[in-house]
C-alpha cells in the first residue's frame, strides 16, 4: 500500500535580482511567487504586465540545475543505463545525470554522478555546455560532460534507484537513438553530438 504525503501549500514572494528577470519588450514583470518548494525544485508564479496593460501568469518550475555524462569505453564503445524512472512508470535507456547539490562545482557533481551510476572513475572530462532541457516551464540547466579514460570500481547508487549499466557499441547507441529505442532527451542529444564531434576531441587531448 502506498501512502501519499501531502506537501505544505508554501506562498512567498522573491525579489527581481534573486530571479534574474527583466524587462523584454515593453513586458514587466512582478515579483516571482513561490507556491512549493520540494527537495530538488520550487514551483513558482511569474505575473507580467504586457504593453497594452493585461496582466499574464505564467506556471514555472525552479530547478537547480544537472550534469549529463556521456561515458567513452573505447573509439566503438559508450556506457548506457536502463535506469527505471517512476515517474513515467517506464524503464529508459539513458546516459548517466544527477542533479546538483547546493554550492556543488559542476565538475564534482559530474565526478560524482559518473562514478555512483557506473562505477567508472574518468581520467579526463570534456565539457561541452549546457543546454535548457524544458525553456518553456523549466529553468533546468544540463551540463553536458564526455567522460573518457575510465578506470571501472563499484557502483553507489542510491536506495531509490534501479540502473543498470551496459557497454553498447557506439553504432548502436546511434541507431537506437534514431529508431527510438532511446526517447530519453538529453540521452539523444548527448550521443548525437558525440558522433559529430567525437573524433575531434579524442584526437586533440589538450580539450578540457
Amino acid at each position: 500500500m502506498v501512502t501519499q504525503r501531502t506537501a505544505p501549500l508554501i506562498m512567498r514572494v522573491e525579489p527581481f535580482a534573486e530571479c534574474q528577470r527583466v524587462v523584454t519588450r515593453g513586458i514587466v514583470p512582478m515579483p516571482r511567487q513561490i507556491v512549493y518548494e520540494g527537495r530538488k525544485i520550487k514551483v513558482a508564479i511569474d505575473t507580467e504586465t504586457l504593453p497594452n496593460g493585461e496582466t499574464i501568469r505564467r506556471d514555472v518550475i525552479l530547478h537547480p540545475g544537472a550534469v549529463v555524462i556521456l561515458p567513452i569505453l573505447d573509439t566503438e564503445h559508450v556506457c548506457l543505463l536502463r535506469n527505471h524512472r517512476f515517474v513515467i512508470g517506464e524503464t529508459l535507456w539513458e546516459v548517466p545525470a544527477g542533479t546538483l547539490e547546493p554550492g556543488e562545482k559542476i565538475e564534482v557533481c559530474a565526478e560524482r554522478e559518473l562514478n555512483e551510476e557506473t562505477g567508472y572513475r574518468a581520467g579526463r572530462m570534456h565539457y561541452f555546455g549546457y543546454f535548457y532541457a524544458s525553456p518553456g516551464v523549466m529553468s533546468e540547466k544540463l551540463h553536458l560532460f564526455f567522460a573518457m579514460d575510465l578506470t571501472p570500481g563499484p557502483m553507489a547508487l542510491e536506495v531509490c534507484e534501479q540502473i543498470e549499466p551496459h557497454t553498447v557499441p557506439l553504432r548502436q547507441a546511434i541507431e537506437m537513438s534514431l529508431n527510438r529505442e532511446i526517447i530519453d532527451a538529453k540521452s539523444i542529444t548527448a550521443l548525437l553530438l558525440w558522433e559529430r564531434l567525437g573524433p575531434q576531441i579524442l584526437a586533440n587531448p589538450s580539450t578540457k
